[in-house]
């Protein structure tokens, strides 16, 4: 029996890169899939609104590959990212880094965990399919 092969990288990139042109849109969409892809592992924090209806989406964590990867989102949709390597829960690095190297990470964070594990490979597949996206 053949041994399965990692995931497209590159196809997933290109999906987290689709919708980048709009860094609302992006990081509302981004959130929607990510949390649906993996839930254990993703932590969105919106805006508080007095109302009901969930506010825009601040800062998105997420925990994958022995890193945490983190996306903060301002009132003037800039965003600041991080990442930071992770040892038994604890941050041994933390630094900043432009979106397409937060992408790119990522990718590799999921890509990684895919490999190790059926259920974070099928909540990749969701995540490269598209799932979430709110057209």
């Amino acid at each position: 029996m053949a041994a399965e092969q990692p995931p497209d990288l590159d196809l997933l990139t290109a999906s987290l890169r689709a919708e980048g042109s709009d860094i609302a849109a992006f990081v509302e969409a981004l959130a929607v899939k990510l949390e649906q892809a993996m839930p254990g592992a993703v932590r969105v924090r919106r805006e508080r609104r007095m109302l009901r209806a969930p506010g825009p989406v601040r800062e998105i964590a997420v925990e994958a590959g022995g890193m945490r990867l983190t996306l903060r989102r301002d009132a003037a949709d800039s965003v600041q990212c991080s990442a930071s390597r992770l040892s038994g829960g604890i941050v041994l690095k933390s630094e900043a880094v432009q979106l397409d190297e937060w992408i790119d990470a990522l990718g590799r964070a999921l890509a990684g965990e895919a490999v190790r594990s059926a259920r974070a490979r099928a909540a990749l597949e969701r995540l490269m399919i598209g799932g979430g996206q709110g057209d």
